[in-house]
């Protein structure tokens, strides 16, 4: 016999598993993409739904109650200002929430990252498919603001075009955020801290339903490092025609954000699941 013969005993597969990662590849990526898909087919109704509902009730709310009263924000019809802003919110929703309590429960109670480990898919390819397919999903369902603006009045410039880009590169962040989150956190009821004490305020201080320039100065220069910040800027001079060079500055931290959370979501679910 050869002395070169590979050996495929369990313990040497499994020690090359918790080794180095291998070269990334993107089999394993469209592997995970198709089997969430197989699952989205089962409840894309109630999501679908709610995604519409919910900005809304924020444009009925917000656009045409306090509308009522402000009438306008930054030289726009405030409903126009609302239904932008909420495109962030809908992206948040979408990524940071579904990632953070998906992933959770698939890794700990489930148990469906062992099983696809087990084929041939790494860490790295598979914290990547998980928050493609929801960045995905943020990029269709993140347009569902604007195009309910634009059945209250709503009349966007060709820019428009780009949002489901924004939306995408934002909930690619924001996914890779809740993967990092639920890799660190010791049981599911600690999101609470998350939800209250991180995402809420960057909800609610990124320029949503008022500028942040009417915030004192030191909370506006905070405001201003939020994520949700410079999509609410991209979307908005995307919708209202005024995109110039100030925007490759937006989409330079969304990208930046999104690089930084890969690594952390990334290192985190290696030790979780290899290590």
């Amino acid at each position: 016999m050869s002395a070169d013969v590979r050996s495929d005993s369990p313990a040497e597969a499994g020690s090359a598993v918790a080794g180095a990662p291998r070269v990334f590849e993107w089999a394993p990526v469209r592997g995970v993409w198709r089997r969430e898909l197989a699952l989205y087919r089962r409840y894309w109704a109630s999501t679908s739904f709610a995604s519409l509902v919910e900005p809304t009730i924020y444009l009925l709310a917000f656009g045409f109650g306090f509308g009522s009263v402000i009438g306008a924000a930054y030289g726009y019809d405030y409903r126009d200002f609302v239904s932008t802003g909420v495109v962030a919110t809908s992206v948040l929703f979408i990524s940071a929430f579904g990632a953070m309590f998906g992933t959770f429960i698939r890794r700990t109670y489930q148990h469906t990252y062992d099983a696809v480990l087990a084929a041939p898919v790494d860490v790295h390819e598979l914290v990547t498919a998980e928050a493609s397919w929801l960045a995905a999903k943020a990029a269709v369902y993140g347009c569902a603001p604007v195009l309910v603006g634009v059945g209250f009045g709503l009349r966007p410039s060709p820019g428009v075009l780009l949002v489901p880009f924004v939306a995408f590169l934002t909930g690619l962040g924001f996914g890779l955020f809740g993967i990092w989150v639920s890799s660190i956190v010791p049981s599911i009821n600690t999101f609470d801290y998350v939800i209250s004490g991180v995402l809420a305020p960057m909800f609610l201080v990124a320029g949503t339903f008022f500028p942040v320039d009417q915030l004192p100065s030191w909370a506006a220069a905070v405001a201003r490092v939020n994520p949700l910040y410079h999509c609410v800027e991209l979307v908005r001079d995307a919708v209202f025609g005024r995109l110039g060079a100030g925007d490759l500055a937006h989409a330079g931290v969304l990208l930046l954000f999104a690089a930084l959370m890969w690594g952390l979501a990334v290192w985190k679910m290696r030790a979780r699941l290899i290590d």
